[in-house]
């Protein structure tokens, strides 16, 4: 007996793969250009260089991890070549959690595909890291969730670190371009060093604020884009007002957004005349928040008034947390 729904799967998986074209997307490519042309004309030239990198800022669940996830796929496609005739390569990590330098280095030496084996010295490990990131023809590194290398009180120890991502893109026999992603935190603790951020460019992937023409336009086109992938009659709840409980409803976070837009399209495909309704994106809503049914900003009269965002997003957090798989304990 199969556990598979292979209807939910039909519906849902072609709205998991969708990609929206935003306008931030193009923002980091422009970045992302900007940096590899540089590394390019630099080593073609040949000598000692420094590498540049770009930082890429936004609240939880503006979607920050996905467009990166994607430039990096089209980065790492084999047509990006580097003046030796290799294909250029980035890889990334993500930082779940407070490390130290030594151990930033054996998570990527992991990434690399050479798991240390023994004691290492801090030096020998990032020795490794260079030395078989030129060999596998690696020109960058993206540090997902960046800020937790970063502690509040502790200044010398983030000066290291700063110092430390500073000499990886100065590396005399290698350097790398380096991609930080995180909250808005992470940009300030990089402007404390100069040197650092002068060789960076900022890409901010901002919340939704429907008093921009812009991201009015944006979500509108968001909205239809999924319910034609997803086949379903929306035409109904095309008005302002649903936007704005939409927008509200996602704590005004671009990846919040799809996320109930795709769990309530998803619901409305096995409705009998497969159109989409206030009800469907309440359950929606209950499904991601883990609040009573019917009880959402979808529905009641006075919505701004009955939810706190921030205990919202917490909720929506929390839920995400139950859902998740929990990992064995070694």
């Amino acid at each position: 007996m199969s556990f598979i729904n292979e209807a939910v799967v039909g519906v849902r998986k072609p709205l998991l793969e969708a990609r929206f074209p935003f306008i931030r997307s193009e923002h980091l490519r422009d970045a992302m250009t900007w940096c590899a042309t540089d590394y390019y004309t630099k080593a073609s030239i040949g000598g000692r260089f420094e590498a540049r990198g770009i930082v890429v800022i936004g609240e939880s669940r503006q979607g920050k991890s996905t467009e990166i996830e994607t430039i990096l796929q089209a980065f790492n496609d084999g047509t990006t070549l580097m003046p030796d005739g290799r294909p250029a390569k980035i890889v990334s990590c993500l930082l779940s959690g407070r490390v130290t330098w030594k151990d930033l280095g054996v998570v990527i030496l992991e990434v690399l595909g050479y798991p240390l084996r023994g004691r290492h010295s801090q030096t020998e490990i990032w020795s490794k890291v260079r030395k078989y990131a030129e060999l596998q023809g690696v020109v960058g590194i993206h540090f997902d969730e960046c800020q937790h290398v970063f502690t509040a009180v502790d200044t010398a120890t983030n000066q290291k670190i700063l110092d430390s991502f500073k000499s990886l893109l100065k590396d005399h026999n290698w350097p790398l371009m380096l991609i930080f992603s995180g909250i808005p935190s992470l940009a300030t603790q990089i402007k404390k060093e100069e040197q650092l951020d002068r060789l960076l460019r900022v890409v901010s992937f901002d919340g939704i604020d429907l008093s921009r023409s812009s991201d009015k336009e944006e979500l509108t086109h968001l909205f239809f884009s999924y319910g034609d992938k997803a086949g379903i009659g929306i035409e109904d709840l095309a008005t302002v007002d649903f936007l704005q409980r939409l927008s509200f409803a996602a704590c005004f976070r671009w990846g919040l957004v799809i996320e109930i837009l795709i769990e309530a399209f998803s619901l409305a495909a096995f409705a009998s005349d497969k159109t989409c309704t206030i009800d469907h994106f309440s359950e929606a809503f209950s499904k991601i928040s883990g609040l009573s049914k019917g009880y959402s900003p979808f529905t009641l009269k006075d919505y701004q008034n009955n939810f706190d965002q921030a205990k919202m997003l917490a909720m929506i957090e929390q839920t995400r947390k139950k859902k998740a798989p929990r990992q064995k304990e070694s």
